[in-house]
């Protein structure tokens, strides 16, 4: 392999860039690990095909003391690019790999991420990820360490990371192979996924097509509203978590209740917006001392079993929560006292897929939770501008996380959202929710997302809410489909399988590039997704395929088996 011709692109190209330098170029052989100074063992992933890496760092950055989380030099890229014997003539590059994203792309001794250099690998297309702007994987990258906001890394955390990980991909590849691409898409999910929607919105030109996935839009609202559930334990159950155990019951009692179909049970909910089971109001989960019957260790009081119905409700100004025959929380209307999105009964409220499968999980969240340590606690840390509410591996020059928002009231909480709001600016209008997406439509760009109903991260209302405003902003539904299409998931987890709370349940999900290749048949060739047919991924004895329609079309069950897609209809 010869890096002359690819370091002579790269000189003719950035040499002139006072912001844009060059950290390492290297080449990797098929079946070689692709490692630099780490260490090798029986997961690291190897390279599929011959590959050139190159890594980027585009400033201005962010300048501080050594060692402090918002110091940076700018913005980490990895630009992964096949022989020019083997380059099929396109861009698909990667998005965030979700959270606050962060890693070693600004290290000229570390490979950041994978995801680019396995898709160059197996599609002989030029990829490329980045680290948004910070090498810290948590929330602290984004206080200076005076506790005011970072906000040139919140500006490169919020888009231009992608849109200058867009200009340059695209610029080397020209430059390299002598002909640009033919078609450049994105591809992205949870924090790549607003990723996506962002580049829409603010960027039409990068991308011919878009494929956002469990996006994280509206980051600053779900990001306050994912410490809700542990306020909820703080305010009405004494700082006492509840068990894995208690809330494994609760929750698959939930999905018994509603995953009826064709006098089967599926093993989870297919019509979420139907149920309205009520742990308060079910003796088989209730202790005896409240009226249960249930005597297993896992039993609920009635306190734990409302402290549930909040969690999936949501948060609200004072902690209260209607009865779920009145309001079950699916709805996207915020009103009254409600705040922001819980999460759809029979999602696991503990991520009980990985725990399952990787037994560390369970230790991690727990010393994590005994710690005060979370996402959420960052994030309102950062709204507040108060490094002392996050937890201690917040770290801060002007104050390290202490976890206080343990004290904090079901009022105060609330007045983060409104705090939030009135300061999205200051943190470069993350949410990423301008339903104005005319530029990218012209452009001729195609864009598509789904949203599994059992995320355990980023509630499902959120997309329907932003997608219901582009269509009213837009001039109708049949105007935004001509070009973006939305698809909601039954069952479907954040970035797993699925994301219920049965260890049973095999909920077809869709499939490892299953998007992407509709999406370049709609860019390339026209043609337009419909019902899009997916199947469980899991080995079992039960496989379920059944079809995901376009929304706010709805699956609906016509008859036979309710295992198979000939059984379902999109309407």
């Amino acid at each position: 392999m010869d890096t002359e011709a690819l370091k002579h692109a790269l000189d003719a190209l950035f040499g002139p860039d006072d912001q844009t330098n060059v950290l390492l170029v290297k080449a990797f052989r098929q079946g070689e690990p692709l490692v630099l100074s780490e260490a090798i063992t029986e997961s690291t992933p190897r390279s599929l095909s011959d590959l050139y890496l190159v890594k980027l760092i585009v400033g201005p950055g962010n300048p501080g003391p050594v060692g402090a989380p918002s110091t940076s030099p700018g913005i980490g890229i990895e630009i992964w690019l096949p022989p020019a014997a083997n380059w099929d003539g396109r861009v698909h590059n990667i998005g965030g790999l979700g959270g606050f994203d962060g890693g070693n792309h600004a290290s000229p001794n570390h490979v950041g991420w994978f995801y680019a250099a396995l898709t160059a690998g197996a599609e002989g297309t030029v990829s490329a990820s980045t680290d948004s702007g910070h090498a810290a994987t948590n929330g602290a990258w984004g206080m200076n360490p005076d506790g005011t906001p970072a906000t040139q890394l919140w500006v490169d955390y919020a888009h231009r990371a992608m849109h200058e990980m867009a200009v340059k991909t695209k610029a080397l590849a020209a430059a390299y192979y002598g002909r640009a691409a033919s078609y450049a898409y994105f591809e992205g999910v949870s924090n790549g996924g607003r990723h996506g929607y962002r580049l829409a919105q603010q960027y039409p030109g990068d991308y011919d097509g878009i494929a956002a996935h469990l996006p994280a839009i509206h980051l600053m609202e779900f990001g306050i509203a994912n410490l809700y559930r542990d306020v909820v334990v703080q305010r009405d159950l004494g700082g006492v978590p509840l068990t894995e155990g208690q809330m494994d019951l609760v929750s698959n009692a939930a999905i018994q209740a509603c995953d009826v179909v064709g006098g089967e049970h599926l093993g989870y909910i297919m019509d979420n917006e139907a149920c309205r089971y009520d742990p308060t109001r079910d003796p088989a989960v209730l202790c005896i001392a409240d009226g249960g019957t249930n005597t297993t260790p896992d039993a609920v009081t009635r306190l734990q079993a409302q402290a549930i119905n909040k969690m999936w409700y949501g948060p609200t100004t004072d902690g209260s929560v209607p009865s779920p025959a009145d309001d079950n929380g699916v709805a996207t209307g915020l009103h009254g006292k409600r705040r922001w999105y819980g999460f759809a009964r029979g999602t696991s409220l503990y991520n009980a897929f990985f725990t399952k499968y990787d037994p560390r999980m369970s230790e991690i969240l727990r010393a994590a939770a005994a710690s005060g340590d979370s996402a959420g606690a960052d994030m309102v840390a950062l709204a507040l501008q108060s490094a002392a509410i996050a937890g201690p591996r917040f770290y801060n020059a002007s104050g390290g996380g202490e976890a206080r928002w343990r004290d904090l009231s079901y009022a105060q909480l609330a007045e983060a959202f409104t705090i939030a709001a009135r300061r999205d600016a200051e943190f470069a209008d993350v949410s990423s929710v301008d339903p104005d997406l005319s530029a990218f439509r012209r452009r001729g760009g195609k864009m598509l997302s789904w949203h599994g109903w059992n995320d355990e991260a980023i509630p499902v209302q959120s997309t329907i809410q932003y997608y219901d405003k582009v269509v009213e902003a837009m001039g109708g539904l049949a105007n935004v489909q001509s070009f973006f299409k939305l698809y909601l998931v039954p069952g479907g987890g954040h970035m797993s399988p699925h994301g219920t709370s049965n260890p049973n349940a095999n909920p077809p999900a869709v499939a490892p590039g299953q998007f992407y290749r509709l999406l370049v048949e709609w860019v390339e060739n026209g043609v337009e997704p419909g019902c899009v047919e997916i199947a469980s991924p899991m080995p079992g004895p039960v496989r379920i395929t059944q079809p995901i329609c376009p929304y706010p079309q709805k699956v609906s069950y016509t008859g036979g088996d309710p295992f198979a897609a000939a059984g379902y209809t999109c309407g």
